[in-house]
């Protein structure tokens, strides 16, 4: 019989208990339920006459949880949480299903963003979520659905689908750009530095000279070092790609031709799961995108 009575505990009274609890005050729960202070007064007896418990305390100055209380609470926090989401889903009369994608800074400002209205405009029902990271994301103990990352595409837990090459060239502002004639000029220039420290050899090789010691100083992202190169009168090594706009504005230039081509982007998804149809349709939107930008 127990059983059964708490399968039927009414859900106003639920509800009346952990807005209550939060602001362990009645009249506060009332106002944001759109109810007096006596009904939802009225509504926590009823649910702890139907539990034979005492979830609160009643205070002369207001209330205070047992301990039945503070263990009820986080559950029916969650619950509700769980439950508004998923109503959130269904809002104007279409299902709504919700993408998370966690994001390398650099792409997420550089390339991603310019076109998340047109990706809008395709899919109106799928809300995108879009977090950035420095590279190191774990799409399971994080609940992503993707993760677009920087390297060469060895995640062995991961599907990894390439969307294109990001070779690093040399970026500057213009009075920089002025100074370097060769690239042995960059021996008088102050360079930043990546947390990959073999980057600038790299580009010391392909550019034809011998490497040297760098001493600038180091950044996680390649956006941050492009912005601390331009704010500085300093010297980045990052993706020309990403920095379209930077470059067409004349913010900065490219003194230099040459490249290292360390890796490139990639979209990721574990192989565990097996693909929504929002995440099929991110998919091939997101490729069409990347084939655009390489033709």
């Amino acid at each position: 019989m127990a059983i059964i009575m708490r399968n039927r505990l009414p859900l106003n009274a639920l509800r009346a208990f952990e807005s209550s609890a939060r602001h362990l005050n009645f009249t506060r729960a009332g106002l944001e339920l759109s109810v007096t202070q006596a009904a939802v007064s009225q509504q926590v007896r009823t649910l702890e006459q139907q539990l034979g418990i005492q979830l609160f305390r009643r205070l002369p100055r207001g209330l205070d949880l047992t301990e039945e209380g503070q263990a009820l609470l986080p559950i029916l926090t969650d619950a509700f949480d769980r439950i508004e989401s998923v109503l959130q889903q269904f809002e104007g009369g279409h299902f709504h299903e919700v993408l998370t994608v966690a994001v390398v800074g650099t792409f997420a400002v550089g390339w991603l963003m310019p076109r998340l209205a047109a990706f809008r405009e395709a899919h109106p029902f799928i809300d995108l979520r879009v977090l950035t990271n420095n590279n190191l994301v774990n799409l399971s103990a994080d609940g992503m659905d993707f993760a677009i990352r920087f390297g060469e595409g060895r995640w062995p837990a991961t599907h990894n689908v390439k969307l294109f090459d990001a070779p690093l060239t040399v970026l500057c502002p213009p009075d920089v750009a002025e100074r370097l004639h060769t690239p042995q000029d960059l021996q008088n220039e102050r360079l930043m530095r990546s947390y990959r420290k073999d980057e600038w050899e790299c580009w010391f090789t392909a550019a034809g000279i011998p490497p040297w010691r760098i001493n600038g100083p180091v950044f996680d992202s390649s956006r941050l070092m492009v912005e601390g190169a331009i704010h500085s009168s300093g010297v980045a090594l990052a993706p020309a790609c990403m920095f379209t706009r930077e470059l067409r504005e004349g913010i900065l230039q490219r003194p230099f031709t040459a490249e290292a081509n360390l890796g490139g982007y990639w979209l990721t998804y574990l192989k565990s799961r097996d693909m929504t149809p929002a995440m099929k349709m991110f998919v091939s939107w997101l490729l069409q995108q990347a084939n655009d930008e390489q033709n």
